[in-house]
């Protein structure tokens, strides 16, 4: 099932967050203060929309109750951002994750109970928003403009098969280069086609962005 994310405040950081998700095939519903943020993103989102999120009936107007995980990336304004987290949590959000400006302001959200705190200076929006889309998918490191290496939990797609049946080099282009095992300390290297996997193995992932990208959706995110 196609998941639904909402990212508030379209800067360089929450912009960056809302075309990797959008691109990614999940429904984004981008909200700014700003117009010109707004249309920048009027064909790039599958919602774009103008609002004060610092006003709880603004949010349930926007229908925000519905939204599976919410970003807050608003810039530089401290207390909107913190407003903002406040009236998702009394509305009930599932899951919040907050952009913060320094550390005195992650105190402030960690206290009033975001879910995740992440600073922009050093997160880059394309890791942040692979973490997001699936638990499964553990961390992403670019490369160069378009190749990454992923590091994914293998989950029931995955389980009781080998890397042969799997065929994951034919059927998406992408090379596991390593695998480390369940409750196993170690890592293998170069793993044999014949390796089967188990839930919660974790692989090491090197391919194109679009390649992994197709790897992802038909392999690591669970339905």
């Amino acid at each position: 099932m196609k998941r639904e994310f909402a990212v508030i405040g379209l800067g360089r950081f929450g912009g960056s967050i809302c075309r990797e998700l959008s691109a990614e095939g999940m429904d984004v519903l981008a909200i700014d203060i700003h117009e010109d943020k707004v249309n920048e993103f009027k064909n790039i989102a599958a919602h774009a929309v103008i609002a004060d999120t610092t006003d709880e009936n603004v949010l349930k107007e926007l229908g925000i109750r519905n939204i599976d995980h919410v970003i807050v990336a608003i810039g530089d304004n401290i207390q909107a951002s913190i407003l903002t987290t406040l009236m998702l949590k009394e509305l009930g959000i599932n899951k919040i994750t907050v952009k913060a400006q320094n550390d005195y302001h992650e105190k402030v959200l960690n206290k009033i109970g975001a879910d995740h705190v992440v600073h922009p200076e050093r997160d880059m929006g394309r890791r942040i928003a692979h973490s997001i889309i699936s638990t499964n998918i553990l961390d992403h490191l670019e490369l160069s403009d378009d190749h990454s290496i992923v590091e994914v939990k293998a989950g029931k797609k995955m389980h009781g098969k080998t890397l042969l049946e799997l065929d994951i080099r034919a059927q998406f282009g992408c090379n596991v280069v390593a695998i480390k095992e369940a409750n196993e300390k170690g890592i293998n290297v170069s793993p044999m086609a014949d390796q089967q996997l188990v839930k919660d193995d974790i692989l090491i992932v090197i391919g194109a962005d679009k390649d992994i990208s197709r790897f992802e959706k038909n392999l690591v995110l669970e339905d």
